[in-house]
């Protein structure tokens, strides 16, 4: 196993490396620039802006600003924020956790809510209760993330006001204490659950399926025929089996929760990487929106080699060579 995770980190290498050239060329190609974006030239020298831009390497060939990025990346040094005015790790660094912990509480939802209605709806099929999930499932398939968190804050922000609607913790408390993780622990269970529980559709899906189809496996007539109880039969045989597809999902969802809570950091308001992102987008901060883009890329790879090693631990006759 140890081999095979060093193969296939070094084959991380060529593919990340496409990937900055994609990502780069992207914001090239993109209209303005941080000071078209962000400076108003009427309060402004026009003349400062041309040095500023020149000073900056804007002014140069294409090919020499990727070399330029690309050495600097490669060494640590991701830039500094036209927009923030400090460097883009730290800045991401102050911005991380809230999307990491919204990222956390949301994958440990859609893998609850999934799971539960994944094992009842593949032991009890074509039932009431099967039909219920199934209805949901289209309904969490077809409703935008936006959507569903705009009417969230309606409801349960504005009309029950059981949760806040914006914000990552209370204004004023001392950071530390109970109440200050309490109140960060409230501010994310709205936003959370709106991406949790959006996600449960495929995955219940494919639970559901896999459990239905394994049940007519010659191993589970053979286990019954031996007078194996119903329940050891489903929790032990079906579900070792039917797991795996969830942990397929697992790795990946490193990189998709964090790239989907753009959305959901926007609508909620939520200072994390997201709402970052789309920032450095409109106000054309190149060093930001490359570094996070990179990330993400980075995430979806390392989520791929994650999802791969644990099959072997889910499933021993699975062998990785």
């Amino acid at each position: 196993m140890l081999q095979y995770s060093i193969r296939r980190i070094l084959g991380m290498i060529p593919l990340l490396l496409l990937a900055s050239i994609v990502v780069f060329s992207l914001a090239k190609i993109m209209p303005g620039d941080p000071f078209g974006g962000e400076i108003d030239p009427s309060n402004t020298d026009p003349k400062y802006i041309e040095e500023m831009r020149e000073k900056l390497g804007y002014n140069d060939p294409i090919y020499v600003q990727y070399w330029r990025w690309v050495t600097d990346f490669a060494q640590g040094d991701f830039g500094k924020s036209t927009t923030h005015k400090m460097d883009v790790s730290k800045l991401i660094a102050q911005k991380i956790p809230n999307t990491l912990f919204l990222a956390l509480v949301s994958l440990f939802f859609t893998y609850i809510f999934s799971f539960l209605m994944g094992m009842y709806a593949g032991r009890k099929p074509y039932k009431l209760g099967d039909n219920l999930i199934a209805s949901y499932n289209y309904i969490g398939l077809a409703v935008p993330s936006f959507v569903a968190g705009i009417v969230a804050i309606y409801f349960f922000s504005f009309q029950l006001n059981w949760f806040p609607f914006s914000g990552s913790v209370e204004v004023g408390l001392d950071e530390g204490t109970f109440q200050y993780y309490a109140s960060k622990f409230h501010h994310v269970m709205l936003p959370a659950l709106v991406l949790g529980l959006m996600g449960t559709a495929s995955y219940t899906q494919f639970l559901r399926n896999d459990i239905i189809e394994n049940s007519r496996k010659d191993f589970v007539r053979t286990a019954r025929a031996k007078g194996t109880k119903e329940s050891t039969i489903y929790n032990k045989h079906i579900l070792r089996n039917s797991i795996i597809p969830l942990v397929t999902f697992l790795g990946f969802d490193i990189a998709t929760l964090i790239g989907g809570a753009v959305i959901t950091e926007t609508i909620f308001t939520y200072p994390g990487i997201g709402q970052l992102f789309l920032e450095s987008v409109n106000t054309r901060d190149y060093a930001v929106m490359m570094t996070i883009t990179m990330l993400l890329s980075f995430l979806t790879l390392f989520g791929n080699l994650i999802a791969d090693l644990l099959y072997g631990i889910v499933d021993p006759r699975i062998r990785l060579d």
